[in-house]
């Protein structure tokens, strides 16, 4: 016999989960959740909970009327999937079983709400208790939405098909696995096509949503039936359901990516499609997923080719999108001057930490935030996989999202706009020219405005096209900075920067004409009365100076005290992109900003804002970041400001250092973000690097603790953390060895311990990251620390080895351990001679690919000092070494004293090979005549 409740604890509860919803009584409201946490330790409790719901009436022993009852229901169903979620693996069998026996029955309810929770709890239960925990119910609800029985109402059939489509949802690897020779998903898919047909439009759209989860993994199942899957697409294709043709755009999207070679022959089909799904006015939803068919194959390399014959079709409805809707004009013209009220906290993004301690020996880094088509810094998104139909998330407010930071089709089409531009060129702008010259000057502000977008858009696809309009589109573009709409000024910033490259490179009367008064118009705007076109012209100005890079040299003085301004001006959001400018100047312009007038209008504006920002806010990221590149362009300059901040970095390490551990004991304490700790070891690697030795040595002996809290920074398990103290570490082996010197026992077992490749094929970038600036600082300790590395050499060699050897590394990786390897060299070579044999080829096939600097050269004087211990083990590679040798740097080889060492033990090795091989001239004459040439005139050779 079926289980049955007891009636008067279903009446009970039944009456608490009513009073558990009630937000007109308190008291009843809190008493029914007491109760409830109470009943939670009965064994059955999860049992009754699922009776409730899945009985549409109340039964005998519940006294309430239906609405009260439905609401009982709900929250039923609510405690139900929490509970299934929570501790679905130690409940009873009894419960499980008995919950698998009748949740499937709310799916079949009249009320939508109540066959969305019961799809809800199907979905957890699948979740928690995997594919073969209910074997049986893919074919139940499979069943369900086919009407097999030939008595299933259609709601029943939209419920069932919604749980589908949420168990896809949740499990698109799960149910592409074999269990006992057989996929779920081999079983599913004909069925999931089969649905596409069905009579009612929320199963054909849930069916389509469906299939279209699997498709980017491109199981073999859905490859296999991909011509089955087209063909129901095209039958779909003139659906009267708008949800249905939204979720056939999102397949043919999909497609585009996994199976481009299937849509080629139906390309024509597929333009006119999509052109005529962008245009529906009524559905943002649906022309949104058909604007994204242009993205992803422009993105195509295999397909993009197809686009070009369409492009008077396609562009002109991308161009049509990017104008406001009536909506958006409503809500734009509200936002006028704001620069005085004060940022909201949930106002301000999130920001990372980006490192700027990447020791490589190829490549540099650096960069701005990516900015959008508005000219505002990219939105982040987030992962709401977990909610399900019916759920709300807690931190989902909608009031507080703000729309221009939203992917929306004005967006997309912009951005595929730009994608186009770059795949076609000239052919964009030949079709983008007609609405420019309509819409620039348009009376309509929303007309304007996307004609502005649409002119940046294509700034860099269509540069050689636009370049002969510039001298006349530039100043007007300069007049539209004063536009009344601050939209419209907000754009024209954004615009402005991508055509900032233009004209800083023109001559000295262009400059005078166009690039000045651009560069003017951008800055003045940085004090706009509206804090969006604040953010837009940062932004752009950031732009401009990563372009015009040294150029700006000669306008330090003016682009200082804008900056000064906005320090005074902006409110906390601004900020962030206000450090980036700053930070950018510093960065491109160097020394230039090394002026004691600069320094005596900039640092008091950091400093200011430096005092008022706290250890915990976010904005310290930004702030430090920034003030690195300052310390590194001011240099001995940023002396009388260095005590404070470098003491302060300490403490923001220590103590977030501290945080963690407590943190690590006690989970309910929240973790420190690791970022504090990145930006405080590169502002202190900035600041030991900027000012003179002696400075620096002052600095780290006013802090005992410095090389402790280092070395257990060096011992973190974030990647990014360890990079960053790997890269101090290397500066303080070069600018204060001294203060280092004692604790390099502690500090090099843990460098030692820290080459190891296996973490770091895991982690894969940062990992390899980590293990180039442990490569670096094993090199600057070498060059400093001499035979003293005699206890390390052996364990050193075997780790920088395997690197070497290892060719699938990335290739900075094999150059930085060449290079700590032949610094190692300079002190230790008669401990390494005697493997000479077996680590000169791959030392020298590195690096012969690393650009001639210093290091190289230290690194090859102190692989010379180990051919000298053991001159025989180079039979085999003697004379790709002196092809190597011809390679290097004259200033390397024929330049001041310093280079003497180079020069002058290149000459000792020579003169020994000399004495060993009798005809050396005739074993010179092996190498190319130019290579010898080059030896000639470098060494005498």
């Amino acid at each position: 016999m079926a289980w049955q409740p007891q009636e008067a604890p279903l009446r009970q509860l039944a009456q608490c989960l009513r009073d558990s919803l009630s937000g007109y009584d308190q008291t009843a409201q809190k008493n029914a959740e007491l109760m409830l946490k109470q009943a939670k330790a009965s064994p059955d409790f999860d049992t009754y909970l699922a009776y409730l719901f899945s009985n549409s009436s109340p039964p005998p022993a519940v006294t309430m009327d239906t609405s009260s009852y439905h609401q009982a229901r709900l929250a039923a169903a609510v405690m139900l999937k929490n509970d299934i979620k929570s501790s679905y693996k130690t409940m009873p069998d009894s419960s499980k079983s008995y919950i698998r026996s009748v949740i499937l029955v709310g799916l079949q309810d009249t009320n939508m709400q109540i066959r969305n929770y019961a799809g809800n709890v199907v979905t957890e239960v699948v979740r928690q208790g995997g594919i073969m925990g209910w074997p049986q119910v893919l074919a139940e609800l499979i069943a369900l939405v086919g009407n097999t029985a030939g008595n299933t109402a259609p709601q029943a059939q939209e419920g069932a098909m919604n749980a589908l489509l949420k168990i896809c949802e949740d499990n698109r690897r799960a149910l592409d696995k074999e269990y006992q020779g057989q996929r779920p998903l081999a079983f599913m898919l004909p069925k999931l096509l089969q649905f596409t047909t069905s009579p009612l439009p929320k199963v054909r759209a849930d069916a389509i949503a469906s299939i279209n989860i699997f498709i980017p993994d491109k199981p073999q199942t859905v490859m296999a039936n991909m011509d089955t899957l087209l063909q129901q697409l095209f039958g779909l294709a003139s659906d009267s359901s708008e949800d249905v043709r939204t979720h056939v755009c999102r397949a043919f999207v999909q497609i585009a990516d996994v199976a481009p070679s299937k849509l080629v022959p139906h390309m024509e089909g597929l333009v006119d499609y999509m052109v005529t799904q962008q245009r529906n006015p009524e559905n943002a939803v649906l022309a949104l997923d058909a604007a994204e068919f242009w993205l992803a194959v422009a993105e195509n390399e295999d397909m993009r080719d197809y686009l070009g014959p369409h492009l008077p079709k396609i562009v002109p409805v991308l161009l049509e999108s990017m104008v406001y809707s009536e909506e958006d004009v409503f809500r734009l013209e509200g936002e006028k001057e704001d620069a005085e009220q004060e940022d909201r906290e949930e106002d301000i993004k999130p920001t990372f930490a980006t490192s700027k301690t990447a020791r490589l020996t190829t490549a540099t880094n650096g960069g701005n935030a990516a900015t959008d088509a508005n000219g505002t810094p990219s939105a982040n998104t987030y992962d709401d996989d977990d909610l399900s139909d019916g759920e709300i998330d807690e931190f989902d407010d909608d009031d507080d999202d703000d729309p221009e930071e939203v992917w929306n089709l004005r967006k997309c089409s912009a951005a595929a706009l730009d994608v186009l531009s770059s795949v076609f060129h000239d052919p964009v702008f030949t079709n983008t020219l007609p609405y420019l010259l309509a819409n620039l000057k348009h009376d309509e502000w929303p007309n304007r405005e996307a004609a502005v977008l649409a002119l940046g858009a294509i700034a860099e696809g269509c540069m050689s096209a636009i370049e002969p309009h510039l001298p006349e589109l530039t100043p007007y573009l300069i007049t539209l900075l004063s536009d009344p709409e601050p939209v419209v000024r907000q754009i024209t910033c954004w615009s402005l920067g991508r055509y900032s490259g233009w004209a800083s490179h023109l001559d000295d009367h262009g400059k005078q004409q166009f690039f000045l008064p651009m560069m003017d118009g951008i800055l003045r705007r940085m004090l706009d009365n509206n804090k969006r076109v604040q953010e837009a012209a940062a932004s752009a100005f950031a732009n401009l100076e990563e372009k015009a890079n040294t150029q700006l040299k000669t306008y330090c003085d003016v682009i200082v005290r804008q900056f000064v301004q906005c320090f005074a001006k902006y409110k906390d959001r601004n900020m962030f992109i206000l450090y980036d400018c700053v930070q950018t100047l510093a960065e491109h312009v160097g020394p230039a900003l090394a002026r004691e007038d600069l320094v005596s209008i900039l640092m008091p504006a950091l400093i200011q804002r430096w005092n008022k920002v706290s250890d915990q806010s976010r904005e310290m990221f930004p702030l430090l970041e920034c003030l690195s590149y300052v310390a590194t362009a001011l240099g001995p300059l940023f002396s009388r400001f260095a005590p404070g901040i470098f003491a302060r970095c300490v403490n923001i390490i220590h103590r977030n250092l501290e945080e963690g551990l407590q943190a690590a004991e006690n989970p309910a304490m929240e973790t420190p973000d690791k970022d504090f700790l990145v930006t405080s070891l590169d502002l202190l690697s900035s600041i030991i690097q900027a000012l003179d030795s002696q400075t620096s040595t002052s600095l780290v002996a006013g802090a005992p603790n410095f090389f402790q809290l280092l070395a257990v920074c060096m011992r973190d398990p974030n990647n990014d953390v360890r990079q960053s103290a790997y890269a101090l570490l290397g500066d303080c082996a070069i600018y204060v060895f001294d203060q280092l010197q004692p604790v390099l026992p502690t500090i090099l077992e843990i460098l030692i311990a820290q080459l190891d490749l296996t973490q770091a094929i895991i982690d894969g970038e940062t990992g390899f990251a980590v293990i180039n600036n442990a490569c670096w600082s094993v090199g600057e300790i070498s060059m400093r620390q001499g035979d003293g590395m005699q206890p390390y050499v052996d364990r050193l060699l075997q780790k920088l080895a395997i690197i070497l050897f290892d060719q699938k590394v990335p290739e900075s990786l094999n150059e930085n351990a060449a290079i700590a390897l032949g610094r190692l060299g300079m002190g230790s070579a008669q401990y390494l001679a005697v493997h000479l044999a077996q680590i000169a080829p791959p030392f020298l096939r590195a690096i012969s690919k690393v650009m001639w600097t210093d290091e190289k050269g230290h690194a090859l004087t102190g692989f010379m000092h180990i051919i000298l211990a053991n001159p025989q083990a180079m039979e085999q590679c003697l004379l790709d070494f002196f092809a190597q040798m011809s390679t290097a740097a004259r200033n390397l080889v024929i330049g001041p004293d310093e280079q003497k060492l180079f020069r002058d033990t290149f000459q000792r090795v020579v003169e020994q090979y000399k004495t060993m091989i009798p005809d050396f001239d005739g074993f010179l004459a092996s190498l190319p005549p130019q290579t010898r040439a080059t030896l000639r005139e470098l060494y005498g050779v």
